[in-house]
Formats: C-alpha cells, structure tokens, sequence
C-alpha cells in the first residue's frame, strides 16, 4: 500500500482529495450507524461518471456494495474504475459480504482509502486481498485524522475496549445548572434543546443517575420529531432512526421507582452494586412489559459508600458493541466522569444569563490542592445556536486516576 500526503499527488491525481472529501461527507450523510463505523464511497468512473453509496444501518449494504449497486443501476462501468472509500474495505464475513472480494470481482482499477480499519478482524486484511488482486492501494494520509473524527467511538473501542464519553452540560454565564430551589427548566433554549436531540441519536447509549431519574423522571429518548432534520437528511436516516439508543442508569441501591418513565421506551439497563437478592427482588417488581436488565458490577468506595466503578460500567458496554455515549445527568455523576479521567469530550451549552452564587454548580469535583492538578481541556468546536453558545471541549491535561 502506497501512503501519500497530499502535497505528493501527482498532478493527473490532483482530483482524489476532492473525491476523497466528498466520500467522507457521504459517510456523514446518516446520524448513527452503530455498532458500524460510518463509510462513504465514491467510484470514478473512466468515463468520468460517479457513483455514490454510503452506509445506512448494521444488515445493510456498506458504502462499497452500494456504490457498485449504484454504479450498475446507472449502466456505468466500473471496469477500471477509481474507488475512492473513507475506511478500508472490510475482509470479513459478517451480516453482509467482504467488501474487499466485491471490489476484487468487480474489476475495479485502484482503491484509494482515507484510513485503515481498527477491527481486528480487517486491520489491513482488506488491502492485502485487494493488493493480491493485483490491484494498487494508496493511501491518503491527510485524510486520516477527518476519517477518524466521523466516527471516534469506534476506533476509540476497536483501539482500548473502551466507547467515546461524550458529556453534555447546560449552564448559565456564570457556570450555574439550577436555581438553589431545584429550578433549572429552561436555562439553555428550544434551539439547543433540539441540538441535544441530535446529540442523542448519534449514540448506542445514554447514561445517567439515579439522582436525575428521582428529580425529573426523564424518558431519556430521541424525539425524532424535535431532530429538526432536512426532507434529504429523513430520507438517509429513515432507517437508523427506527430504535432508541439504549438507556443506562448507574443505581447503586436501586432506588429507581420501577414506575419510571425511563422503563417505558425501548431497553434499558441498570447498573448497581447491590447483592444479588436484592437485585432479584428488585427485577421481579418490574413489570414484565418492560425491557429492563439489572447488572451487578464492580464498586468504587466514594467517601466510605459503594457507588458503581464508572470503568467497569464502560467497559460492559464496549463488550456489547456501544461506540460512542452520551452523559446527561447531575452535577455529582458528571463529575465523577471528569474526576476519573474517563471523558473524551464535552458538550457545553453556555445561556446568556445569570443565575447567582446560591444556584447549582456546573460539576462535582474532588477537591484540589495545587493549581497545577486541574483537568486541562481545549476547544474543539465553538458555535452559536439560538440564543446559546455551544462548545465542545477536549481533554489535554488530566489529573491521575
């Protein structure tokens, strides 16, 4: 495989970053395809015709096969041809074909790829059966890192067993969640209300507390009417959007009401430290017609109490295949995350008020004793939305574990 940064390209290939560009927003064009990465595939033609796929949900066609299908849809060639796919084709047999053998049969000419797969059941197996074909790999290597940001719980869980901790938080100006009363609905606008929707249903799991369930009872769910999508966007994601990403609640004792709204929409799992016969007991007093899992893990001694061990928490739900999770929940459980160096970015949506000293801080840390131990972040993305500011933030510096 030929690894080529851009400024290498001969000048009859001076096209490929354009393709290349345009595969990966092809792969942007569905919100979730997980357990999946997200893929997009463009074939050049020696016509000079396109055909386009991308990947739509796990069972479905990956970007390579619809291209194709695209391709002989349209009467065009591929004979030849120039494919240009965000992440190397797979070599395994999984729901669908190996992408690398259709690529192969096709009789395709060259195969550019922006990333090699993580998986270790492709990890360069799919070059290798291109490449044995007789067919030449090139790498675009400026592309690597854009490939990588479309789909970060993914490699994050193939690379450490581990999914992408997303946190979202709410604020005022002066870095307050609710009035000293418990008030807190609406800090942040409609706008940014919708935004989190999104937020939502781009991951396999939403994690809160037990604190946040007895305070609000929220559904936790993706209000697929409130995402605010394009008439293009509903036609992409009509069929990834058809399930909820699983709800996860960190209940140490089980004090969530199993009347609970949460138990009510799609499944959900509650991770506890409790014995076993108190979970028994507990299970057998939910109704039946909810699809609701209590697992005993590990506990974290947190100022003598048991509370659930966030890592083992983590690393169940990389075992069944979650890439990327969302954190909504209270000051305490937030800060927990941040406090054992477990987030990878955070969501904050800043409202243009002020709330005042006695109202809700933004996060519980644990208490530091030098400056120099403070968790670093840096600014990944900043945008308005409605009246709101949104800024992702990434960790740089963490305190030890």
């Amino acid at each position: 495989m030929q690894i080529i940064p851009n400024v290498k390209l001969d000048i009859e290939f001076l096209d490929w970053p354009v393709h290349m560009a345009q595969a990966i927003n092809l792969a942007q064009t569905v919100i979730n395809t997980a357990p999946n990465p997200r893929v997009g595939c463009v074939i050049l033609c020696q016509s000079g015709k396109l055909a386009l796929g991308w990947h739509k949900m796990p069972g479905q066609a990956h970007a390579e096969i619809m291209a194709l299908a695209n391709a002989q849809a349209s009467g065009l060639d591929v004979k030849g041809a120039t494919v240009f796919v965000s992440l190397e084709p797979c070599a395994h047999q999984g729901r669908t074909g190996p992408c690398a053998e259709a690529l192969v049969n096709a009789g395709v000419g060259k195969v550019v790829i922006a990333s090699l797969d993580p998986n270790p059941a492709v990890a360069g197996k799919g070059v290798a059966i291109i490449e044995s074909a007789g067919i030449k790999v090139s790498h675009l290597s400026d592309f690597d890192g854009p490939a990588r940001s479309i789909n970060p719980g993914f490699f994050k869980r193939m690379e450490t067993g581990l999914p992408f901790v997303r946190v979202k938080l709410a604020m005022s100006l002066d870095g307050r969640t609710a009035l000293a009363s418990g008030e807190s609905k609406w800090i942040t606008s409609a706008q940014s209300r919708q935004d989190v929707q999104r937020l939502r249903a781009s991951v396999s799991a939403i994690v809160t507390g037990v604190a946040s369930i007895l305070k609000d009872d929220p559904l936790m769910n993706v209000r697929i009417d409130e995402l605010g999508l394009t008439e293009a966007e509903k036609v992409s994601n009509q069929m990834s959007l058809g399930t909820q990403p699983l709800r996860v609640v960190l209940d140490s004792k089980l004090r969530t009401p199993t009347n609970a709204k949460i138990y009510g929409v799609g499944s959900v799992k509650v991770f506890t430290v409790a014995s076993e016969q108190e979970i028994g007991a507990y299970s057998k007093s939910i109704p039946t017609t909810c699809n609701v899992e209590i697992i005993g893990t590990a506990a974290t001694l947190v100022q003598g109490q048991k509370r659930v061990n966030l890592q083992s928490v983590l690393e169940s739900l990389a075992q069944i295949e979650c890439n990327e999770i969302l954190v909504e929940a209270g000051s305490i459980l937030c800060g927990a995350f941040v406090d054992a160096n477990l987030v990878d970015e955070l969501v904050v949506y800043i409202a243009p008020k002020l709330l005042g000293a006695t109202s809700k801080p933004l996060l519980d840390l644990k208490e530091l004793s030098q400056l120099a131990q403070a968790p670093e972040f840096k600014v990944g993305e900043l945008s308005q939305i409605g009246e709101d500011i949104k800024i992702t933030f990434h960790p740089q510096r963490l305190t030890s574990k």
